[in-house]
């Protein structure tokens, strides 16, 4: 065979290796295949970094996980894959804390990847496409749909529950921030405070009915630091260690606004922030909650 085919046949041969290599390392990046951040004895809550939006994936002692919204694009996937291992294809519980674009467009592409047994939502609807297609994905899904309310309890394993703080009517015609999902996360003597984009008319009416039962060890302020949400009387209330804001860094609307962070400050509450921290993971054994 001439010496300048073979040469040229090597160069061919030379570069489709460098392509797929460079797609296989393209897509291990994609992928990130590392150790997770969560350790399979402790109850385990990341508030992914998913820019302007919401999305905060559970994994309790058990290995139930649970994701609680899914921001406002694909950016959740890769965030999960620094929480899951490569292999885990399946998520036992997603819920829905209202139908605004910045927390379930996300979960189109989750319902596309992976396997969801359950589904919380409530009858609080939205009349946009990407509503409509999430709720034609949970169709196609056949998952169990729950509808939330006030008193109900999910038993996620090893003593972990999410409890159901608001709505407690049916909230299909409230605005839909209103309408969100209320939750209290707790693991023995730990609690998380999970609050969608709840303004303060409901964090004061939960004040008003709850009372000291607010109390938690981190607290989800509401609509992304918006100062529609996280009123004094309900940090009075609540009274935590820790807060997470959920934003997308320099957002059009400004969130976190100073009104909040200041209060948060003013309490002596150490504050985390997605869009200047990345993804906040927390650990608790049931008897105290550590930020990873």
């Amino acid at each position: 065979m001439d010496e300048m085919l073979i040469k040229r046949r090597l160069i061919v041969l030379g570069v489709l290796l460098l392509i797929t290599v460079g797609v296989w390392w393209s897509e291990l990046d994609y992928v990130q295949i590392r150790p997770s951040v969560c350790n399979a004895k402790l109850l385990c809550v990341v508030f992914l970094d998913v820019g302007q939006g919401d999305a905060i994936f559970v994994q309790t002692p058990t290995g139930t996980q649970l994701l609680i919204d899914g921001g406002r694009d694909q950016s959740v996937l890769p965030e999960l894959n620094t929480v899951m291992s490569f292999s885990d294809r399946t998520i036992d519980y997603i819920l829905a804390t209202h139908p605004d674009a910045d927390h379930i467009s996300g979960f189109y592409d989750v319902l596309e990847r992976y396997s969801i047994s359950n589904v919380i939502r409530t009858e609080n609807e939205s009349d946009t496409a990407i509503w409509q297609a999430v709720e034609e994905a949970v169709v196609e899904e056949k998952a169990k749909v729950y509808y939330a309310r006030r008193g109900q309890r999910y038993d996620l394993g090893d003593g972990v529950v999410l409890e159901i703080l608001f709505p407690d009517t049916d909230p299909s015609g409230m605005e839909s921030n209103t309408s969100s999902i209320v939750a209290r996360l707790i693991y023995g003597d730990t609690s998380f405070m999970l609050t969608g984009d709840s303004p303060k008319a409901i964090e004061e009416y939960l004040v008003l009915i709850e009372g000291e039962y607010l109390k938690s060890d981190v607290l989800k302020a509401g609509h992304h630091g918006s100062r529609t949400s996280t009123s004094e009387l309900f940090l009075d209330h609540v009274d935590p260690k820790f807060a997470v804001i959920s934003a997308g860094k320099d957002n059009s609307y400004g969130h976190p606004h100073v009104e909040v962070t200041d209060a948060l400050f003013n309490a002596g509450i150490t504050t985390l922030n997605t869009a200047e921290d990345g993804r906040v993971a927390f650990w608790s054994d049931g008897k105290q909650v550590k930020l990873k």
